[in-house]
């Protein structure tokens, strides 16, 4: 995806801005810590860096064939690098205070730089010679851009006016005057014909790029407007503000068409997804929300106080999801209402293939099935002597397994409430249970540090697998039923053929560790593929997309993020949760997510929900 960003490790100080080239092979990075970094967007590696300013670099881009980078910094300097050598060519020195941008023209043979100076200045790119030196702004210029033609230059200042510029001569074409506040940014609408500005003032304006005349003016908002951006086509305008709105507007009548309310702090960022009808935006209330504009509907989960969420589930059609909760509460919800539906006691609960009923489990050593429209309890298993810690359906959800703290696996007939097999082998708690994909055997792991596999027709062990040192938490089938992987306590990640009892060679698998990474592997090789780094605390665990091409993960950072399982990039970082995430699920069709978190909250991502919320 376009969107994606590469994750890169090496500046020592804040980034101020990145850049990729014009073929997208590199990228282009500056920072506080006074460097620039080149690096190679397909592996992620360091290929230059360039040192030489003596203060925080501002902003740095690649000239047009890649081989030569421009950039300034606070040290009051423009400098040119060659990217190949990292040696610096050309110093542009000329203003007398920070320089706040940079940018080339489109034809990559000016150069244009602003400054708190006052003065923007216009370079030629290869001699790095002075042309032009605009002088009219009456306080810091914060930002400058060439016109799409390259025949003009736009600023925008500290003194409250918009400032357009002819290249050749140097002088001052128009000055569009009207806010009486700091403006924030402008943008060039798609068609270039007119301009955006928004502003300290509370207002966005619109102007004629050719005449200099305001259009229009855009009142509403009650607090200064911090971003702003045009619709593809250029009929709307969405902005946001620090008086925690966002509004949509018609460019042209000038009209406020919606206010979208929600956020409870300063919108730091909006933009409009390709289709138009659905609106991203983001907050310092650290949530990142999703809003459909045409319907501007809410889904909530709602039900009182629901303690600290351990984890929640999908039901399998995706109409429904399951919580449990500290206070041995668990509790089933309707996605379309977000209404809570039924409430049961449990300490761990499962929905049945058909999505008709939840198996709970509690420390009383019973497994209690309810029927979710009624709310009554349909069957009670008993027969282990300890707590229940894991359960599984059979497809056609007359038949579940369940593993348990007595150190015994039981498979049992649901309509009858019997115990058809008791596993016995393992010496030590049982901590997950999976089906095979035939529902032919089944695969345990222990306290006893074994991967174990059963026969379901009679009961009897088929392979006794040892090897990991510590005790085993997870264990699975592969989709084909072939092969087994488990990872333990130990640090490691073993996958094994169900038929003999070795590790064996296999495509690729993905880990997540207390040392905040995701890492993906090469069985083949042995190689650490990529490693997935953004992450600031422990990654609690990870969860693959239906089709296996993306990779979301939940940390005790209380972020979720959304990985590109191929180029190992990530794509999104839901941010929101006031706490650790305690679990998250993908429904069936991949369209919505669902986390839960220590802050006592559930929030649901759908794109037809048209927000994320809590």
């Amino acid at each position: 995806s376009s969107n994606q960003l590469c994750v890169l490790k090496g500046h020592s100080d804040g980034i101020r801005g990145v850049q990729f080239s014009r073929d997208g092979s590199k990228l282009v990075s500056c920072s506080r810590d006074e460097t620039i970094r080149v690096w190679d967007v397909l592996s992620g590696q360091q290929i230059q860096i360039l040192e030489g300013h003596s203060s925080d670099v501002n902003a740095a881009h690649f000239s047009l064939d890649c081989s030569k980078i421009v950039s300034c910094s606070q040290d009051n300097t423009v400098k040119i690098w060659d990217v190949a050598s990292g040696e610096q060519v050309k110093l542009l020195d000329g203003h007398l205070d920070s320089v706040n941008t940079v940018q080339f023209s489109p034809d990559y043979s000016k150069i244009v730089s602003c400054s708190n100076d006052q003065s923007i200045r216009i370079w030629d790119a290869s001699s790095g010679t002075q042309l032009q030196l605009l002088e009219g702004h009456l306080n810091h210029v914060v930002g400058v851009h060439f016109t799409p033609n390259g025949l003009n230059i736009i600023s925008y200042s500290k003194d409250a006016t918009i400032r357009i510029w002819d290249v050749v001569s140097g002088q001052q074409i128009q000055i569009l005057e009207g806010h009486n506040e700091n403006i924030n940014g402008v943008q060039f609408s798609p068609d270039a014909l007119k301009i955006l500005s928004y502003s300290e003032d509370n207002t966005l304006r619109l102007w004629d790029l050719l005449s200099g005349k305001q259009l229009q003016v855009l009142e509403g908002h009650t607090n200064r407007v911090t971003i702003a951006r045009f619709s593809s086509d250029g009929s709307k305008i969405i902005s946001g503000s620090a008086d925690h709105t966002i509004r949509l507007w018609d460019v042209s009548s000038g009209k406020q068409i919606q206010v979208l309310e929600g956020h409870s702090s300063t919108i730091t960022g909006v933009e409009f997804f390709s289709n138009e009808n659905k609106i991203l935006s983001c907050s310092l209330d650290n949530t990142i929300r999703v809003w459909d504009i045409v319907l501007e509907k809410k889904i909530q989960l709602t039900g009182g106080d629901l303690g600290i969420i351990m984890d929640v589930k999908f039901s399998p059609d995706g109409s429904k999801i399951v919580s449990r909760s500290n206070d041995r509460t668990i509790r089933v919800w309707d996605v379309q209402s977000g209404r809570q539906i039924q409430a049961f006691e449990g300490s761990g609960a499962l929905f049945s293939l058909d999505s008709s009923k939840v198996v709970s489990y509690l420390g009383d050593d019973t497994i209690r099935i309810w029927d979710i429209l009624s709310g009554e309890q349909t069957q009670l298993l008993k027969g282990h002597s300890n707590a229940v810690t894991c359960v599984q359906f059979f497809s056609d959800n007359s038949k579940l397994v369940s593993g348990s703290r007595d150190d015994t696996i039981r498979i049992w007939d649901i309509p009858s409430g019997r115990q058809i097999q008791l596993l016995q082998g393992h010496s030590g708690s049982v901590t997950r249970v999976k089906i095979s994909p035939d529902e032919s055997k089944i695969v345990s792991c222990s306290y006893d540090e074994t991967v174990r596999v059963w026969d379901v027709s009679s009961g009897g062990q088929l392979l006794l697998l040892g090897g990991h040192t510590d005790y085993i938490n997870r264990v699975r089938f592969s989709p084909d039923g072939t092969k087994i992987i488990s990872c333990s306590n130990d640090k490691t990640i073993r996958i094994w053929d169900t038929s003999f009892e070795d590790h064996i060679l296999f495509t690729k698998i993905v880990s997540c560790s207390a040392d905040n990474t995701i890492r993906i592997w090469d069985i083949l090789t042995g190689e650490q593929i990529k490693i997935l780094e953004g992450h600031f605390d422990w990654v609690f665990g990870i969860k693959l997309s239906t089709d296996g091409s993306k990779i979301f993960s939940r940390s005790e950072d209380k972020t979720i993020r959304i990985w590109d399982a191929s180029s190992g990039k990530q794509i999104q970082l839901l941010e929101g949760h006031n706490g650790a995430i305690r679990s998250i699920d993908i429904s069936s069709d991949g369209s919505k997510l669902i986390s839960s978190s220590t802050d006592k909250t559930i929030r649901l991502c759908g794109s037809d929900n048209g927000k994320i919320i809590d």
